[in-house]
């Protein structure tokens, strides 16, 4: 058989196994280390599982053991925080995460993108170290500190993810002082770099409130609140352009709002209590369609203490009910098209900051 033959039927292989297998036959010969390791390989293996959704986990903030203490009236003791993967399709626990360099202090993901993600600190300051770290792996690159530690800003919110068109990974970290003035950074993979954007529109020279947000192709988006209004403001980090997008008039409240990716598309989740149907809770759905948002149908689910956190790869909605007796978030996944409630068993942490809680489950 020819070689070039053999070569094919060989990639056609590779290419089918995730990533933390493909490391563990780089020792097996030079043509399989060369094949590998090869760009054209890399790009192909990318876009082969992000079409098809292979070898997809949750990545998950939770809590190994909960327990309570003898007397009733005592506070949930909750033990060390951990991220782990989980298995998307049976919600079994595959391996947990450590902290790239070994700390043992608590740390956050701020994205995740083809198998990598962005870790950081609890709270964000100017100077924390950020590292972009594939867990399958192990290997991790720590982002060099900006040049303009002159700055001192009060507020930091960080984003993370891939840019198709540019080919390229961005870190977008948007700062506030407290006197409003703002200031956005945004780091590229590529040349292992900070820039500044100098360029701020004026409608945001002005007092708002940052709430959640997410990247997707290339772009940062924040909800923003001004006043009584809720805006969401989004960021090409290769074009370096700023749009303000409205957000539609029955968004009322920061807590109950979520923003995610559905089906290809940048979309808003607003969490209502009650429904038109018996026994069942919804969350109103807006697409971002031609710079305009589409009202869909809401997703519909079974009445309970229920909060999104979320969207799947899938397109199935991240839910947790929350169990006030242990302190915890149970996961569970919505079906959109059948409303049937999936429960994985996986307990999420339950994090404050001040009066806000905050549960972290995302697809990886």
């Amino acid at each position: 058989m020819p070689f070039s033959c053999k070569k094919e039927i060989l990639t056609d292989i590779l290419v089918r196994l995730p990533a933390k297998s493909l490391v563990r036959f780089l020792c097996t010969s030079k043509l399989w280390s060369d094949l590998i390791g090869s760009s054209s390989f890399a790009s192909m293996h990318l876009h082969r599982n992000v079409a098809k959704h292979a070898h997809v986990y949750l990545l998950c903030l939770h809590h190994p053991n909960v327990r309570r203490q003898v007397h009733p009236d005592d506070p949930y003791v909750q033990q060390e925080f951990q991220w782990s993967l989980f298995s998307n399709e049976t919600s079994e626990k595959c391996f947990k995460l450590c902290h790239p360099l070994g700390s043992t202090e608590y740390f956050v993901i701020y994205g995740s993108s083809n198998g990598l993600v962005c870790v950081s600190d609890e709270i964000l300051n100017f100077d924390s170290p950020i590292h972009i770290w594939n867990p399958s792996v192990r290997k991790f690159r720590t982002i060099p500190m900006s040049t303009n530690t002159n700055i001192k800003f009060a507020y930091l919110a960080l984003h993370f993810g891939f840019h198709p068109g540019i080919n390229d990974y961005k870190a977008v970290r948007m700062m506030r002082t407290n006197k409003n003035a703002l200031a956005v950074e945004v780091y590229s993979l590529r040349t292992d770099s900070w820039k500044m954007i100098e360029a701020i529109p004026p409608w945001l020279k002005c007092t708002w409130q940052h709430h959640k947000g997410t990247f997707f192709d290339g772009v940062s988006y924040h909800i923003i609140e001004k006043g009584p209004i809720f805006s969401i403001v989004s960021f090409d980090s290769s074009s370096e352009v700023f749009e303000e997008f409205i957000a539609p008039d029955a968004i009322c409240r920061p807590f109950a709002l979520c923003i995610d990716v559905f089906k290809e598309q940048i979309c808003l989740l607003f969490r209502y209590y009650s429904c038109a149907e018996e026994d069942m809770a919804k969350n109103d759905l807006w697409v971002l369609e031609e710079k305009r948002w589409k009202q869909m149908c809401p997703f519909i689910y079974p009445l309970d203490s229920y909060g999104t956190i979320g969207i799947s790869m899938g397109n199935e909605l991240l839910m947790e009910r929350r169990d006030f007796i242990k302190g915890v978030g149970d996961l569970c996944l919505c079906n959109y098209e059948s409303k049937q409630v999936l429960e994985t068993g996986i307990e999420l942490a339950v994090t404050k900051y001040g009066e806000m809680e905050f549960l972290f489950a995302m697809t990886y």
